[in-house]
């Protein structure tokens, strides 16, 4: 038998558990059901339709027919005409468009920084925890709708300020979480034995703790991008999104306000609409947060962390034991 290294004679590594993916994981996405995959789908084909709109051949989702006002549905117009005779159909899917962009862009810019931002925390503690924690929580205090409506006032209308500030006041949500898996995963035996090691802190949050914290900070996005398209419906509304002609959901349910007695069709149908779209991905993400445990993966053997929880494996299989990543490399 070869004899150990030098390097590494005495000492002892403490292999952890760490999250794997076993073949028992499709099952899983399955247990979830209809309640998951109903909403899941609807988020999906609205997204693809907002996406490929221009292949769609759709009518000019601004050409107005006052003649046609508050028409009903037909082979011409399969949802029927608004108070100004524009295509319903063919502006709600543009509209999707704003409020999906919205949706999906400000949630990532948040999920990115804050994410970053709490991971650094979670893991450096100390001064700059502080300074950080303190930071949050004087941003989650700040009422979000004065800074939205007096950025937009006086800095305009265009999409990219409206994401960059819904954006930034994701931030602290985002930190929060990711710092309170970190602090969970900080003191594990896994991350222990790659400091002994001689890991890095960079190494250590990009190979033991990011990978652990991804389950938890996607679900939360779930419901990061319902509260950014709520944000932007309540601004639409209000005339401080997108400058008209352009199709917004919150501004089409403000466009039939004035008709409700007789075209009630023209703010219900985009209502119903943005409510559906922005109900599935809550609904999807609290199934998914329910189904996986704690907010993690699902399948045997697969780490799942909820906020403050400590690290613990769901599944019917016991998880193999691994070194950390770190010393496989």
């Amino acid at each position: 038998m070869a004899a150990p290294s030098p390097d590494l004679a005495g000492a002892v590594v403490v292999a952890a558990p760490v999250a794997t993916r076993e073949r028992g994981a499709p099952a899983g996405w399955r247990r979830l059901g209809l309640a998951f995959w109903l909403p899941a789908g609807w988020l999906v084909v609205v997204t693809l339709l907002a996406l490929f709109v221009p292949l769609l051949h759709l009518p000019d989702p601004n050409l107005q027919d006052l003649s046609d006002r508050g028409g009903p549905a037909g082979a011409g117009h399969l949802l029927g005409t608004d108070s100004l005779g524009r295509d319903m159909l063919s502006r709600l899917v543009w509209g999707a468009r704003i409020s999906l962009t919205v949706g999906y862009a400000s949630t990532l810019l948040g999920m990115v920084v804050g994410g970053l931002v709490g991971m650094a925390a979670g893991y450096v503690r100390g001064r700059f925890e502080a300074v950080v924690v303190a930071t949050m929580d004087a941003l989650l205090a700040f009422p979000a709708l004065v800074l939205i409506l007096a950025i937009t006032t006086f800095a305009g209308h265009d999409i990219r300020i409206i994401v960059g500030v819904i954006g930034f006041l994701g931030i602290p949500a985002f930190a929060r979480v990711a710092r309170a898996n970190t602090l969970a995963l900080a003191q594990r035996e896994f991350v222990l034995a790659a400091r002994a090691m001689g890991a890095g802190g960079l190494r250590i949050l990009g190979l033991e703790i990011l990978p652990n914290i991804v389950a938890p900070v996607l679900t939360f996005g779930l419901l990061a991008v319902a509260v950014a398209m709520i944000a932007e419906g309540a601004l639409a509304f209000l005339g401080l999104s997108v400058p008209p002609p352009s199709a917004s959901w919150g501004a089409m349910i403000a466009d039939g306000r004035g008709d409700l007695d007789t075209w009630p069709q023209v703010s219900l149908i985009p209502a119903a609409v943005f409510f559906l779209t922005i109900f599935a991905p809550v609904r999807a993400g609290g199934v998914r947060h329910r189904g996986s445990g704690s907010g993690g993966r699902l399948g045997g053997g697969v780490v799942a962390l909820a906020s403050d929880a400590p690290l613990r494996h769901v599944g019917r299989r016991r998880p193999r034991e691994q070194v950390p990543a770190t010393l496989r490399r």
